[in-house]
């Protein structure tokens, strides 16, 4: 853990002091409740030092030649690979993930997010010539970025590797609430030497620095992966200077089972994909919708798989699932189950409170409701937590209306053995991806929303994009 750093930003390719007396955000083991560090917590003026170092990096670092930017990644790559069980631990630390889990999936796909970026580096055509004109792309600009603390490092590789695969500077404000892997990142970048300013980071606040990055007039572009809610407020607070806009917001996923499905195997690996990370990811497929008449089955299966689940100090090579990240998100995962009950769901396992043998901490014991309707809370509202909803359909056009019958739109899972059945129904299911028979994942699937979902699209070449303009050379 970087404790030295915790008190400073990474701006102009140095560690420096706030400006002015900056306060200090507490940071919170949610294992233990305690606080086990402070951050300093950046401040607008903060916030327009980092942008200026950004853009005074632009005019050259936007036409670097490719190569450089490939061995710029390639060199952060490695020192990632290097110091993967750094990462692991401070995520572990930070927000409470099972170290397990933060070897085998936060730290590994934070990883494969720049080996992707390399990879489209390689082969991607910044010319093209057309009828009568030239295409060019180009760097878009400064670019402000704001992760979440749900996927802290990887949320970060998803957009920074991008950016400056493209040419792109940035400023980075991750979450105050998972601030010490973002800071090993800065490190890290530090170390791959990437030029003075292409590489910001401020901590603080939404309200603040996410306020005044959304709102900079040379900022040219933003990406956030948030709630909705946050989403929402930076679009506004951009609008003024019209710079492009990337959201990956909430989700409320469905996981469609057709009858046809292999129910004994799919089943247990719905409820994994549902509560792994506890439950703390936007795509996560919480809604398991499945035939009426095999409702029985299904909920004996997930119940069984929910039990396998051990709950525990992330720290302890043997949990599986450690604690929520935060006070916020624990209380909020306790009202929801509250609200389930109250609605009248049917709880078949878990439900309010902490599991028997745990007396301190976020911890969630891992729970499932069955015979959940669609006008239920929990069917509605993203939970953000170890909380699946069980909800029986008719027939094939009544599961595709109840899959998108939600605001959202970011994940989809489809479960069946007839692949062209499968594929039929995944083109009507209004979502940014759709999952068949849990395949696996790559780094290159563009990611991202219908709906409240967000606008844009993360990952590869699509991901990648996103920080690029277009321009038609008539000549």
């Amino acid at each position: 853990m970087t404790g030295d750093r915790s008190g400073q930003f990474y701006i102009d390719g140095g560690w420096c002091d706030p400006v002015g007396d900056a306060p200090r955000i507490a940071v919170i083991d949610p294992a233990t409740e305690t606080q086990i560090g402070t951050i300093a917590a950046g401040s607008a003026a903060d916030v327009d030092r980092a942008v200026a170092a950004a853009l005074r990096a632009f005019d050259s670092f936007s036409v670097s030649p490719v190569a450089d930017r490939i061995a710029l990644l390639e060199t952060i790559a490695a020192l990632m690979e290097q110091r993967a069980e750094a990462f692991a631990q401070a995520i572990a630390l930070e927000m409470g993930a099972a170290i397990g889990f933060a070897r085998a999936s936060q730290v590994p796909f934070a990883i494969a997010h720049v080996r992707a970026q390399i990879d489209v580096l390689c082969g991607y055509r910044f010319e093209r010539p057309d009828a009568g004109f030239t295409l060019v792309k180009e760097a878009i600009g400064v670019c402000a970025l704001i992760t979440p603390w749900n996927w802290p490092l990887y949320q970060i590789t998803a957009k920074v590797a991008p950016a400056i695969a493209a040419g792109c500077p940035v400023v980075l404000k991750p979450s105050e609430m998972s601030p010490y892997s973002a800071l090993l990142f800065a490190e890290v970048v530090h170390d791959a030497g990437l030029p003075a300013g292409v590489f910001n980071l401020v901590n603080g606040t939404g309200e603040a620095v996410g306020a005044a990055l959304s709102a900079h007039p040379d900022v040219a572009m933003i990406s956030i992966t948030g709630s909705t809610r946050a989403g929402v407020l930076v679009a506004q607070a951009a609008a003024v200077s019209v710079k492009r806009v990337v959201q990956e917001l909430g989700g409320k996923s469905p996981n469609l089972f057709l009858d046809d499905a292999d129910f004994g195997a799919a089943v247990p690996r719905a409820v994994m994909a549902g509560m792994r990370n506890v439950g703390q990811s936007c795509s996560a497929p919480t809604r398991l919708l499945v035939p009426a008449a095999r409702l029985a089955d299904v909920e004996a299966l997930a119940a069984q798989a929910a039990g396998e689940w051990r709950v525990g100090a992330p720290t302890d090579e043997a949990t599986t699932m450690g604690p929520i990240a935060n006070a916020a998100q624990y209380a909020r995962v306790q009202a929801m189950i509250e609200a389930g009950l109250a609605e009248g769901a049917r709880l078949i396992c878990g439900g309010p409170g902490r599991p028997a043998d745990l007396n301190r901490g976020y911890y969630v014991r891992p729970t499932i409701f069955s015979g959940v309707t669609r006008d239920m809370r929990i069917a509605r509202e993203e939970i953000f937590g170890p909380v699946l909803c069980i909800m029986p359909y008719a027939d094939d056009a009544d599961a595709v209306t109840l899959a998108n019958d939600t605001v959202y739109g970011l994940g989809a899972h489809v479960q069946s053995g007839d692949a062209a059945r499968a594929q039929a129904v995944a083109r009507r299911i209004r979502s940014g991806q759709v999952h068949i028979n849990y395949p696996a994942w790559t780094a290159h699937a563009p990611f991202g929303g219908y709906k409240q979902s967000g606008n844009g699209r993360e990952y590869g070449v699509h991901g990648f994009e996103e920080y690029l303009e277009t321009k038609a050379i008539l000549a």
